[in-house]
């Protein structure tokens, strides 16, 4: 695993950017059931490298999972099955992958990059069928770059972005959940994550707790109509990161 020592426990600006960050990402988790990692991981990755992939990948199991059992009535667990089937194989190189990365700057280029792709399969607006093929294909593509990045909701937006959202919200929330555990422990076995990024991903729950119970209260309000400015954020902190690991 990469030394990078956590710079949030230096300044109590920083330590409080990232709840403010984290907050806001639980709630537009909880109002659309994706888009925490999108949100959160470019900009945790920029203020604080050490943030990312693992301590991330937690609070959004966390989202996810609170967000999956209060609408648990709603949930397609068949098409759960066939994405997390192909989610596997996505973690699994994804974490080969991670093993080969050995110094900052080169995990940052690889981590904006991952972002940037997540960014543009969001705004390119491609209408993918759903079916049992392209579920498993998106999913691996999700397993892939969340267990890099922790975003792995783009690809899964492809084929759930006009479906019904009281069923596909919920869904997508027990896929993640699901996947989320499963990249964490890949990570784990890849030694990527240990007993400090559970620390890290502590310090920053109870942010995580208030942002999904606002959500929750918000919940309609918070909708597709923040997508450009989400998007544009992403976009934007996908760049620095490259930047950074190229110089």
């Amino acid at each position: 695993m990469i030394g990078i020592e956590p710079l949030v426990f230096d300044s109590i600006w920083i330590a409080l950017a990232v709840l403010v960050i984290v907050t806001v990402g639980a709630i537009i988790q909880a109002g659309m059931g994706m888009g925490f990692g999108l949100t959160v991981a470019p900009i945790l990755a920029l203020i604080d490298p050490a943030l990312v992939p693992a301590p991330a990948l937690f609070l959004g199991m966390s989202t996810s999972l609170a967000g999956a059992v209060v609408e648990r009535q709603n949930i397609v667990w068949s098409e759960v099955g066939v994405g997390t089937i192909g989610r596997t194989t996505g973690i699994v190189l994804g974490a080969i992958l991670l093993t080969y990365i050995s110094d900052r700057s080169t995990f940052q280029l690889v981590f904006g990059i991952l972002i940037a792709l997540a960014v543009t399969l969001s705004v390119i607006g491609w209408r993918v069928r759903m079916s049992a093929r392209n579920l498993l294909s998106m999913g691996w593509v999700s397993g892939f770059m969340g267990v890099i990045t922790s975003v792995g909701a783009p690809p899964l937006a492809l084929i759930y972005q006009n479906r019904d959202a009281v069923k596909s919200r919920p869904t997508l929330a027990a896929f993640f959940a699901i996947g989320c555990a499963m990249s964490l422990a890949a990570l784990y076995v890849s030694g990527w994550t240990g007993m400090e990024q559970l620390w890290l991903a502590c310090f920053m729950a109870p942010a995580a707790v208030v942002g999904t119970l606002l959500g929750g209260r918000l919940k309609g309000r918070v909708n597709n109509n923040y997508r450009p400015v989400l998007l544009s954020i992403a976009g934007v902190a996908s760049m620095l990161l490259i930047i950074q690991g190229l110089s």
